[in-house]
């Protein structure tokens, strides 16, 4: 991938986010597919369950919860399903806080180091 983003789900689609690939491993409530627009949804990079109803989205446990996702990401292989896709990737997200959710960490494991 050449370039990264995050975006909340729910937000309008548009023709800058290049591959737009949900990464949540529910579905987001309310939403239609049409309405998502995914190119692709690769929910086994998402927390697992345990850590994701442990965070429960608590400002308070998101250092630690990163620590434990980056964990959890370090032995997934679904990892490189994202890492193979070319040009432009926005990583699509449900949660609220768009600086405090897993896709905030995940795209900070994606980016390429310099």
């Amino acid at each position: 991938m050449r370039s990264l983003a995050i975006k909340r789900v729910y937000e309008r689609p548009a023709a800058s986010d290049g591959s737009r690939i949900l990464v949540d491993r529910l579905w987001p409530r309310g939403l239609s597919k049409a309405k998502a627009a995914l190119d692709g949804w690769n929910r086994d990079v998402a927390p697992s369950p345990a850590l994701r109803k442990w965070f429960d989205h608590r400002p308070e446990r998101f250092a630690e919860f990163a620590k434990r996702y980056r964990a959890e990401l370090k032995d997934n292989a679904a990892i490189a399903d994202l890492r193979a896709i070319t040009g432009k990737v926005t990583l699509l997200y449900g949660a609220r806080d768009p600086k405090i959710n897993h896709a905030v960490v995940l795209a900070a494991v994606l980016k390429p180091k310099r």
